[in-house]
């Protein structure tokens, strides 16, 4: 999926209307339907914005791999948790990779 495509699907599975997205990138609605068309290049504050506003990452964003609905409701869940638990969040994670790299040894 390319990232105008990314772009449409994140806001639509978020419940955001074109005009909500436009004000919050300081742009008018019809850019933002020509973004989602493929018709105009999103410049990369934008992306930064977008990323911000749909709770991922660049490198999701813009490469043209498929989001599953786990990773959103992750993202946008870890983003609300204050530093401490962000930070037990990771390191929870890392242990489990840890185990996870055991069992496969």
């Amino acid at each position: 999926m390319k990232i105008n495509e990314k772009m449409k699907d994140l806001r639509s599975q978020l419940h955001l209307s074109q005009d909500y997205v436009a004000k919050y990138l300081g742009v008018n609605r019809s850019t933002v339907t020509q973004m989602e068309n493929g018709n105009r290049k999103i410049l990369a504050d934008e992306v930064s914005k977008l990323c911000t506003l749909f709770g991922v990452s660049a490198d999701t964003l813009i490469n043209e791999t498929e989001l599953s609905q786990p990773t959103i409701v992750f993202a946008r869940s870890f983003e609300n948790l204050d530093k401490n638990d962000q930070a037990e969040i990771m390191n929870l994670i890392r242990f489990k990779e840890q185990m996870k790299a055991q069992r496969a040894k």
